[in-house]
Order: C-alpha cells, then structure tokens, then sequence
C-alpha cells in the first residue's frame, strides 16, 4: 500500500535544532524513545560532578516503577495494539506519534500556565451567562424596560452565544484555536465596555448580542486548544479542573454584583439624558477575566495539532520543543533533550485555501474569495460531522447536550423565580385594604406601602415628600389636593377622579392614572424618566441565591475530576444526570425559599459532574480537524435548548410546578441512558 504520508525531508545545516522531518524508524514513528548519547562537553552544569551511580531513582527501594517504564510499558502496550489491528488509518497513526511526542514533553509548567490562562477566557463565559440576570433589576428601571423588552434583554445573550458557538467552533479547525479566542475575547471585552455606557434600550440590546457572539465561541477553543497539549492519561482530569474556572466566575459574578450594584454613589449623571450608575460599573468589572484572558494569550502558542492538521510542522515542532523544554527545565532537568526529529505530514488537503497573488484584483476581490473560501471549509466540515463514521456519536452527543441543557438552565431560571413567586405571595399576605375611606385636611409626610384605597374621599389633602410603594386608589376622588416630591413604585390611579389638584415635582405621570378624569389639574415640574421609579434596598437574595448556586458545585467538581479517569465519562455522566433526576422529584416537597434553594444547591451540586463528563468526552469523540467544530456545533444546541428551557421553565411560575418538574426528570432520564450507549475514550489517544 502506498505510504499515505508524505515523506518530506528538509535538509538544515550542521547543529541546526529543527532537525529532519520524514521516514520514521521500523515502526514508522518519527519520534525515538531512548535518549541520544551526549557529548562530554555538552552536559549540563547541573549534572557535572555527579556519577551516574549517584543519580538513583528514590522510588527503587519501594517498588514504585520509573515514570519513563510506565511510559515504555504504554507504547508498548499501544504498539501492540497496532500489530493485533488489521489497518492502522493514517489519522490513528499520526495521533499514536503525537501521544508519544506529548508524554515525553511531560505535563508541568507550560500547561499549569496555559490552564489559568485557558481557565481565565472559561470564567469570561461563565460570567456573561449571569451579567444580564443580575443587572437586569436595576437595568430595567434605568431604561423603561417593559416585560417583553426585559425576557428579549435576558434571551439575547443566549442567542448570540449559539451563533457564536456554531461560528466560532468551525473557524477554529480553519484558522487557529488562539488566533481566533484572541478575536472572541477582544470582542466580548469591547462590546462589554460599550454596553456599559449605552443609554438606550436599543444599543444595549446590540451590544450584549455581540459581546454573546464573541464569547461564546470561547467554551468550543478552550477545551480544544487546552486538549491538544494533554497526554491521555492526564486529559480527563485536568479538562475537569479546567471546568472550576465556570463555577468561579458564577461566584466572580454574584460577588462583585454584590458589592456594587447597592452602590448607588458609584455613578454619576449628565443631567437626565446620561446616567452612569453602579449597574454600569458592575458590568465593566465583568469583562475583567476576559481583559486578563486575552493578555495571557498573546504570549501563548498555538497548538501544534493544529499546525501539524494544516501542515505548518515547523512551527509545531518549535513549539513541541518550548513544551518539552519549559517543563523539565521547571523539574530541575534542563539536560533532557528534545529528541523527535521527524514528524510524518499528512496528506495535503484537496480543501485549501486559494492563494490568490497579490496582482490578482483588488484586496477587497482577495477578501471575498477567501472569505467565501473560508465559509464553503466550515460549512463541510460541519456536515462532515453527519458522516457515516460520526453520524451516530453526533446524534448521541446532540441529545444528550440538549437534554442536560434544557433541564439545567431551565431550572436555574425556575428557582430564582419561584423565589420571587413566594416572596410575592408573602408580601400580598400584608396587603391592607381601606374601603370608603374619607380623609380632610390631612398632612400625609408618612409613605404608603402595600395598600389599596377603594372608593375614598380626599379633600384638601397634602402629600408632600413621602415614598409610595405598591398603592392603588381605586374610584377614589382628589379634590383640592396637593402632591409634592413624590417617589413611586408600582403605583397606580384607576377610575379615580381628580379635580383642582397640584402634582409639583413627582414622578406620577400619565401610564400611572388609568380611566381617569382630570379637572382642573396641574401638572408642574414632573419628573421624567424610570429611573426615578426605583427601590432604595435592593433584594440580597438574587446576589445570594446565584453566589450559593455556583459555590454548591464544588464538591461535584473535585469528586468529577478525581474519578474521571478511574471509573470514566460514560459513568460519570449516566450516573449523574439519573441522579440528578431523582432530585428534581424533591422539588415537590418544597413549599419554602430555604428549600428551594437548598434543593437549588444539591442539583448544581450532582449535575456539574455531568457537565464536566459531557465536555470531556466531546473533545474525545472527534479527530483535531473536526474537534472545535463538533463542539461549536454541540453547544450551539446546547444554547438553544438554554432559551427554550428557561421561557418554557419560567412561564408555569405561579401556575404549576409540576410540568417543569416532570419535564426535567425526563430529560434527564433520557440523556442519561443515552449516555451509557456511548463509547468510552478514556484509554483512546485524541485523534
């Protein structure tokens, strides 16, 4: 059978460090597992005056085998493997040598950095799921929100960050995992800077729809790019530490929403055309991960899997060579020596990009070919995905994303709500209701809060400098009466007639009187605007019951990331979203808020391990030229079983909690079984 690698040789001059790239040894690996013999004068000046006697493995008297003999016992054991296979397919041939070439670079330093970096640009995500929910309380009265501009402001982030995903993911298996989370990044810092001094609905809704564009094309790269500098038997574990960066910026989020947005002095105005307040700041402090995101990866690589994809193997061996040599440098062995000489290139793509020369047409004529170029390779990398030897995995892989997403967002939008469902139900308990009332002359300098005022007289009244809150006269009548520096919210008139009254600087304007009759009245220096229309103390709970819903999927964290490479993904996530069916059933015996939310916490608790599982083996199913792409595409739908959870979750609020009960536990069920027909990857070597 002809070679289905090209056996390229680039010749170098005497020393050159790039050495030759071609023809491997007997097994057809361009990698060698024993270390080249050393001249005299080249050993390092950490091993001069040391015996090679002197230099004993600590682990020898205890019976503990050498890290290199596990690592020879493992290729072995894949080269085995190999000779027992009928066929060997180029793909799996490359992946063996990458695998081999990664455990002699060793993990250490360079993927501890990279981990916070890559973790960093994670928490951006994290923190842009829960900006809009946390703001929007205040946001609504700043910009006149009305019900229907308030659920479109909290789905359009969701919505951008499908497109995002699905965008994003497949440009990354073209372009590059970190030339493109540096685009995504810079667009979710900008966008995030605008938005935060946007003053009108309209802009705001734009620039949060681009910001989630930008960022969520950051969960397909990350995993992708950190995955391609694991070795196999580190890959589950460290992608599920990686996860603890999403429960971080969920804590980031509350934490700081908390202590700023209360903060009604960190603002200022510009009369009442530009207001600027601590609403605003909270979401600039937001973009702060993404900021230090994207000044860490300036100075990372790219993934030399990519590069050897898109045969670029110069630079992916260089970069090989800064792995290898950053993390046993750190380990106090800068003698090892970098030792792969030749990597195998596969075969050049029929799917290149056209290089047009720089005398053919204009640049903008350049720009569109590649353009178009670029978007025929995504779009047949995409339906690629739909193959006969990916068609069933990504069938699977979609229901289950669907599933867990559908029953997670939709929940973590029903317990908020349900919280301020009981909270609403208690406060209408107190309601006080003052029937035929028949008030003269009175001085009222006291607020008025939770009443309601049927069928009163008010003649000659005064109500100068008091706060209305949730107040309504109901065909009452005003006569010769005097409102002065009045602050409301959620107070109405209805079917009240008013005669020969003042309004003198009060935010009562006209949608608060309905069915009025007006006589004689004046109106003098109202004020305009809903941001007037405010609560002085905000509701702690809302920053409380998200900082508890993120800090509770802690323990579920560490437990996923301990287990995952010793019991695997497929029982991971079975065994969780079963469980986490089984708690949503509890919900039926919850009757109070603490409930609720403890209930709240013990679910994120059990389902994180689920989510981390379901990440990991995503990266796993999928060979490099195909990763980020399946995963733009499988948390696209993610997204979007996301915005049909929490609208269909939130509309049953007040009327029943049994459907989105039942409707998780089945879907949880569903993708739970679903899952154990999956195959297991943790002992499979990323493709």
């Amino acid at each position: 059978m002809a070679d289905p690698y090209h056996n390229n040789i680039y010749h170098q001059g005497d020393g050159d460090s790039y050495g030759t790239y071609g023809q491997g040894g007997q097994d057809g690996y361009g990698y060698q597992t024993d270390y080249p013999p050393q001249e005299e004068d080249a050993a390092s000046d950490a091993t001069e005056g040391h015996d090679e006697e002197d230099q004993m493995y600590e682990g020898e008297y205890q019976g503990i085998p050498h890290p290199d003999e596990v690592k020879a016992a493992r290729r072995a054991a894949r080269a085995k493997a190999r000779t027992v296979a009928d066929a060997v397919s180029e793909q799996e041939e490359l992946a063996e040598q990458y695998e081999d070439i990664m455990e002699d670079c060793g993990h250490g330093k360079f993927q501890w950095t990279l981990f916070v970096v890559l973790g960093l640009a994670l928490m951006a995500d994290s923190v842009e799921c829960f900006v809009v929910a946390l703001v929007l309380p205040s946001a609504e009265k700043d910009m006149c929100l009305s019900h229907a501009e308030k659920g479109m402001l909290g789905l359009i982030v969701f919505l951008g960050m499908m497109f995002g995903a699905f965008i994003w993911g497949g440009l990354a298996d073209k372009v590059g995992r970190r030339k493109c989370l540096i685009i995504v990044l810079a667009m979710n810092c900008i966008s995030a800077f605008f938005s935060s001094f946007a003053q009108g609905y309209g802009f705001f809704l734009f620039f949060r729809l681009f910001s989630g564009i930008g960022i969520g094309g950051s969960v397909p790269i990350v995993y992708s790019y950190f995955s391609e500098f694991l070795q196999m038997n580190k890959r589950g574990e460290h992608l599920s530490w990686l996860c603890m960066f999403w429960m971080m910026g969920g804590i980031y989020a509350s934490f700081t929403a908390w202590g700023i947005i209360p903060r009604y002095g960190w603002g200022f105005s510009m009369g009442t055309e530009f207001q600027f307040h601590s609403w605003r700041v909270f979401v600039l402090v937001c973009a702060l991960p993404a900021i230090a995101a994207f000044v860490g990866l300036i100075f990372m690589p790219e993934s030399p899997r990519f590069l050897l994809e898109n045969a670029k193997h110069d630079e992916a061996w260089m970069i090989l060579k800064q792995v290898h040599d950053t993390n046993w440098r750190a380990k106090g062995e800068p003698e090892r020596v970098f030792t792969v000489t030749h990597i195998k290139i596969p075969k050049t793509q029929e799917d290149e990009f056209i290089e047009i020369q720089t005398a053919t047409g204009t640049a903008f004529q350049r720009w569109v070919v590649r353009t178009l170029t670029l978007t025929k390779l995504v779009i047949k990398n995409v339906l690629s995905l739909f193959g006969r030897d990916l068609r069933l995995a990504t069938l699977l892989m979609a229901i289950i994303w669907f599933t867990m997403a559908f029953s997670f967002y939709g929940l973590s939008v029903w317990f908020p709500d349900m919280i301020k469902h009981l909270q609403h139900e208690e406060y209408e308990s107190k309601l006080k209701v003052f029937h035929r009332e028949k008030v003269e002359q009175f001085h009222f300098n006291f607020s008025l809060e939770n009443q309601v005022h049927k069928e009163g007289e008010y003649i000659n009244d005064k109500f100068i400098d008091i706060e209305m809150k949730s107040v309504k006269f109901e065909d009452s009548l005003f006569v010769d009466c005097f409102f002065e520096n009045i602050r409301s919210t959620e107070t109405i008139f209805e079917n009240c007639t008013i005669r020969s009254t003042v309004f003198y600087d009060t935010d009562l304007y006209e949608e608060k009187f309905i069915d009025c009759t007006f006589e004689n009245v004046t109106f003098l220096h109202n004020k305009k605007g809903c941001h007037l229309d405010y609560e002085e103390e905000n509701d702690v709970l809302v920053y409380l019951v998200s900082f508890l819903g993120s800090l509770a999927v802690l323990p579920g964290n560490i437990i996923s990331a301990l287990f995952m490479d010793k019991i695997g993904r497929i029982k991971i996530i079975g065994g969780s979203m079963l469980i986490s069916a089984g708690c949503t059933f509890f919900l039926f015996l919850s009757f109070s808020q603490a409930a609720i939310i403890a209930w709240q916490c013990l679910f994120c608790g059990v389902s994180v391990a689920a989510w981390n599982g379901i990440q990991v083996i995503t990266v796993e199913l999928y060979p490099a030229s195909k990763r980020a792409t399946a995963f733009g595409v499988l948390n696209a739908i993610c997204k979007l079983a996301a915005i049909l959870g929490s609208s269909i979750f939130a509309s049953f609020v007040g009327i029943t909690k049994v459907i989105p009960i039942l409707l998780s536990c089945i879907a949880l069920v569903g993708g739970g079984v679903l899952a154990l027909k999956l195959p297991e990857t943790r002992e499979k070597v990323l493709l």
